[in-house]
């Protein structure tokens, strides 16, 4: 498990960005797989997230999940009423207590969010499509309607594949210079076809253009440390059947 030291600040938050271990899962999925859309039993999914919400410190059924499809929807919860598990969307914003928002990653970049002066939490799942897209940029746009300075926004950027292990082509490469050339230097040469991307480095790029200053960092490359987090890149290579996610959650006590 790993944590934010910007997060601790906090003590009325609960946040934790969990790695594969202490869960109940076998085999590929070893241990704490929190994706019910992995083709793990269902009954350990189940109870994994169990291990997590009690760890964080609310129900289950107030752990919330995004069946995330690579966008740059943010959903909003405002009273306990409007809570629906599994909505459609790659961001979470909410001033609810004792309600963990959360996102599932296996490469992909979880950013957690935190609003003291408005005591609003968020979090977002954030890959390359969905990067490209602005999910950042639509979760801070969120924010902004409740409080319009980002001097007040704490971010943390979790763990996520590392620019050397993060090997991608040319085509790859054009889809972000036709959208914004100045993010060029979020990518390495390495051949005529090939490139290296740093997606962290592409996150923050965006948070700091939205004059965000408190930022944080959780340096952790989840290809290359196989022991600590589920990767959809390593599977592809180890030609794996499938793969499982690593689930990070935020939650005001």
């Amino acid at each position: 498990m790993f944590y934010s030291k910007l997060l601790r600040k906090f003590p009325e938050i609960n946040h934790c960005f969990f790695t594969r271990k202490n869960g109940v899962s076998k085999g590929i999925y070893e241990s704490l797989n929190c994706g019910l859309g992995s083709r793990d039993e269902k009954k350990n999914v189940l109870k994994n997230l169990e291990i997590v919400s009690k760890k964080i410190g609310c129900e289950k059924k107030f752990l919330l999940t995004l069946n995330q499809i690579h966008s740059n929807h943010v959903v909003h919860f405002d009273n306990k009423k409007t809570i629906e598990n599994k909505l459609k969307g790659d961001g979470i914003v909410t001033n609810i207590k004792k309600v963990g928002i959360s996102v599932l990653t296996a490469d992909c970049v979880p950013i957690l969010f935190y609003n003291p002066k408005i005591k609003t939490i968020g979090c977002a799942h954030a890959g390359w499509k969905g990067a490209l897209k602005g999910i950042v940029k639509n979760i801070v746009k969120k924010f902004n309607t409740l409080d319009s300075k980002n001097d007040n926004l704490n971010v943390v950027v979790g763990p996520c594949i590392g620019k050397k292990s993060y090997e991608v082509g040319v085509d790859f490469y054009q889809k972000f210079m036709d959208k914004n050339e100045a993010s060029s230097d979020c990518f390495t040469f390495l051949s005529k076809h090939k490139y290296l991307f740093d997606l962290r480095k592409f996150i923050n790029k965006d948070l700091k253009s939205l004059k965000i200053k408190n930022i944080d960092n959780i340096e952790n490359d989840t290809f290359s440390e196989e022991k600590n987090f589920f990767s959809f890149r390593r599977s592809l290579k180890n030609k794996e059947k499938d793969y499982g996610r690593c689930i990070s959650v935020i939650l005001m006590t």
